[in-house]
This record gives C-alpha cells, structure tokens and sequence, in this order.
C-alpha cells in the first residue's frame, strides 16, 4: 500500500470518478485504475460499487475512507512542519478579482515565492462570481474574491476590504447623477447590485449605467468624461495623479468591497493554507503603505 494509492482512492472518492481523480492529480485515468486495482488487490476488498448510476463506497470503502483523510492529513503536516519549503515542487492555482491584482497580488506572489520558489504557478483574473465557481469545481486551489464563499467545504480568511470613492473628470464637476452615465462593476457582481438599488432609492429609475469587468478601463472611461462612478481609491491613484480624474461627493456612500481568501477545507491543501495566510499579512501590509 502506497501514498499514491491512497491519495488516487481519496480523490475518486471525493470526486465521484476516475476521470476527475485523473484531472485533479495530473495524471491518466488508466494509471487512477491500476492504482485503485493495486489497493483493491492488497486489501482484497472491492472498495467501490461500481454501478450505471455511477461510484459509491463499499462498507469497506467507508472505513478505509476515514483513515486516508488522517493519512494525508499527517502527510500534509509533515510536508509543513519538517519539509524545506525551498525545496518543494508542483502547481499551484491561484484566482484573483480584478481589483486585488491590481493593489497587493503582485506583493503576494513574491512572498510566496520567497517561501516556496519551486512552486510554479497559474494565475487566472477574473470576475468574483467565476472565481467562487472555479474553486468549487476545483480548478483554483486558492482564490481572492468578493466573499465570503457560503459553502461548508470552504474555508474564507477575511481580508482588508476596500473603501469606494466616487470619481469624475478633472473639471466636470458639479455633476448631475439624474443625467451623466453612471460606470460599475460586471453587472454579474454584488457591487453592481447594491449600486442600483442605491441608485433606484436615492437617484431614480431613470438613471443611466454602464457595467464593464475592467476596472482599468472603467477608471479610463471616467478619465474621458464619459461617466463617473464608484471605484477604490487605490486604483485610481495614478490618473489622480496625473490630474485626469478627481473625487467627488454625490451624497451616495457605495458599501465597501469586501474580500476573502477562500479554498476548499477538504481535502486538505496546506499550500492553500499557507497561502491565505501569506496573502493576509500581503494585504494588511500594503493597505498600511498606501
């Protein structure tokens, strides 16, 4: 009996399937079987109900089910109590909002790496709705998005949210929200939800509104003067700067953008834990310098 095969049963069983165990461990979904078969043979025990409708654990498969999770349970710890960090290899795939890379991810990743510079990793940028997605079909082992993730198997670490200014053209104001276009969020996005309902409540049915997933190119629409809108001061800072846009006060207090750094509690990735706590500290430490 092997780590491997236990790692390969743990995985079919959690994901109900050879072909997802085969994806979520790199490997072919032949070499699943011949490790599944192997077990299966040295317990001599079928540890799987295969059936039309699909897997389902034996009583045997329950048992042994327990004692894997405790298995690498105790390997994870080993691999981050006693391993050399710096010596530690694989894939770690990490998803982030938009607005976390552009303020403190780049910070992050050289932390991480500092830490664990064979690590190699895959990044994906995109919309928070898509990330929470990708982390519970398991294609993120760490994500940053606007949470928390309200699923049992995730575990979310709050982190330092972001303020919303509201933001116009240098030298557009006074501005009338009942008749400038009003920029936000991904319509798929809680910002832009609660957004309208402010706007409904405060402004009116009629006011216009432009959706964009680009945060950088909402602040550029607002540099032309085209629209104005909401947006975290961290990322504005450089158009500030450079006089192309200015705060203003509409009256209207936008809620802050609430993040988390969320991963699956189960099977456990220390990797994942490690990360969130790295990006924690990231975080605070860039909002203090900025």
């Amino acid at each position: 009996m092997t780590l491997d095969q236990i790692t390969a049963f743990l995985w079919v069983a959690r994901l109900g399937g050879f072909r997802r165990a085969a994806d979520q461990l790199n490997l072919t979904q032949p070499a699943i079987s011949t490790r599944i078969a192997k077990l299966e043979a040295e317990l001599a025990t079928p540890l799987f109900d295969r059936d039309g409708s699909g897997l389902s654990l034996t009583r045997q498969g329950t048992l042994l089910l327990s004692y894997a999770k405790q298995m690498l349970f105790v390997q994870d710890e080993i691999r981050r109590r006693v391993a050399d960090t710096a010596e530690l290899t694989g894939l770690f795939r990490i998803g982030a909002s938009e607005t976390i890379a552009q303020s403190w991810l780049p910070d992050f990743l050289k932390a991480f790496s500092a830490v664990y510079p064979q690590i190699n990793i895959d990044l994906t940028v995109d919309i928070s709705t898509d990330l929470r997605q990708a982390l519970l079909s398991r294609q993120l082992d760490l994500a940053f998005l606007m949470g928390p993730v309200s699923e049992f198997t995730v575990e979310n670490v709050a982190l330092p949210p972001f303020d919303l200014y509201w933001y116009c053209a240098a030298g557009s104001e006074p501005v009338d929200l009942r008749t400038t276009p009003i920029i936000s969020f991904s319509a798929k996005t809680r910002p832009y939800r609660e957004l309208m309902n402010l706007l409904s409540i405060h402004v009116g049915p009629s006011v216009r509104v432009f959706t964009s997933t680009s945060l950088s190119a909402s602040l550029q629409i607002i540099a032309a003067g085209s629209a104005v809108g909401p947006f975290p001061r961290a990322l504005a800072g450089k158009l500030i700067a450079d006089g192309r846009i200015t705060e203003f006060d509409p009256g209207l207090s936008a809620s802050p953008l609430a993040f988390t750094a969320s991963y699956l509690g189960e099977p456990r990735n220390f990797l994942a834990e490690e990360g969130a706590a790295i990006a924690l500290k990231t975080a605070q430490d860039w909002q203090q310098s900025n």
